[in-house]
């Protein structure tokens, strides 16, 4: 599942992209990089197995925006293309001055800087359902056909809500709804979080300058996040052990990359199921609302297609009763059926043929 990170030139953003090749593998612009659980690594703790298997997500680098010819910001095709293949999209916003890497508009304004991005991926939008529009109305008149009549009304609502200059991630669709737009690439229906760089001396004060952000950003609900470069920058070139003392130093319980890509797997309604043993402990990726039988189908093709039964205990009651014997003896060992919805957290072994 590819994430679009985008941002200006000179925002923190290649920063952001290098210091993830510690948490994954790296081919060109795109990097796999595991989804941090405390949960899987308690696990690991407790089954010792020869292999932990994480979540992962893949980040796809796009281009830098900078300045045209014209010295007015430009976002090109090419840059369009990378982000209309991603699954979702990754804001990076800079928030830190440095003279020899200047911002490309001069000054430092990561409001302004966020409502440019959202306001050009509107206009991109609304350029492709006026163009639709116009076509539907042609084609109707030509052949009365049912999917037009299904589909019009639809792009209709959609042109009204971006004329409000809201994101279509903000616009309720059905199913059906849903299911018509498959085949088309807005930019703005795509799911969103944003990372604001900061410098170390805001360490202490970033919560509440993203409060302040956030407060320029209710209507959309946007999920802005704390980022240091620099920091993670170090924290990258460390081992764990290492990287554990200096964010102890810093006073940091966590670092904020990891914040970030977890933010990134829960904006996409993903959750994890995991499949223990002495082999190897695992977590699998669903979206909220899976079955049984479709988390099956996610370990092997053949589990979903020879589904019977799913022996299920939730993390949490694992943890609490220490084994799966005393689990069943407490009643927390259960056997579900193929509709069973999966919990995020779910322990399973899929029983088949």
């Amino acid at each position: 599942m590819k994430i679009g990170l985008i941002g200006l030139q000179n925002s923190g953003k290649t920063t952001l992209f290098s210091s993830l090749s510690s948490t994954g593998e790296e081919k060109g612009s795109i990097k796999t990089v595991k989804v941090p659980d405390k949960r899987l690594d308690e696990l690991t703790k407790i089954f010792n197995p020869k292999k932990t298997v994480y979540a992962t997500l893949e980040i796809t680098d796009s281009p830098g925006l900078g300045l045209s010819s014209e010295g007015k910001l430009k976002i090109t095709n090419d840059f369009l293309n990378n982000v209309k293949n991603s699954k979702a999209l990754f804001y990076v916003i800079r928030n830190f001055e440095n003279e020899s890497s200047p911002h490309p508009l001069t000054t430092i304004d990561p409001i302004r800087d966020l409502n440019f991005l959202e306001s050009e991926f509107l206009f991109a939008d609304m350029a492709l359902v006026e163009s639709r529009i116009e076509k539907l109305k042609k084609d109707f008149q030509k052949s009365k056909n049912e999917q037009i009549k299904k589909e019009l009304p639809l792009m209709e609502k959609m042109q009204a809500h971006l004329e409000k200059e809201i994101p279509l991630r903000y616009l309720e669709l059905d199913e059906n709804e849903k299911k018509l737009l498959s085949s088309y690439q807005f930019i703005t229906i795509k799911p969103a979080i944003a990372a604001i760089n900061f410098e170390e001396k805001y360490i202490e004060t970033a919560e509440e300058e993203i409060a302040k952000i956030k407060q320029s950003f209710d209507k959309y609900h946007l999920n802005i996040l704390p980022f240091f470069a620099k920091i993670e920058a170090e924290i990258s070139q460390l081992d764990s052990d290492s990287a554990n003392e200096f964010m102890k130093d810093l006073g940091l319980q966590e670092s904020s990359l990891q914040k970030m890509i977890r933010a990134l797997y829960e904006e996409l309604n993903l959750y994890s199921f995991f499949t223990v043993g002495e082999d190897e402990c695992r977590a699998w990726t669903i979206t909220k609302g899976s079955n049984a039988q479709e988390a099956a189908g996610e370990i092997h093709s053949d589990f979903y297609a020879k589904f019977i039964r799913a022996e299920v205990v939730h993390y949490e009651d694992f943890i609490k009763y220490g084994s799966f014997q005393k689990c069943k003896e407490a009643g927390a060992w259960r056997l579900e059926g193929k509709e069973y919805i999966v919990k995020d957290g779910d322990i399973m072994t899929i029983r088949h043929n």
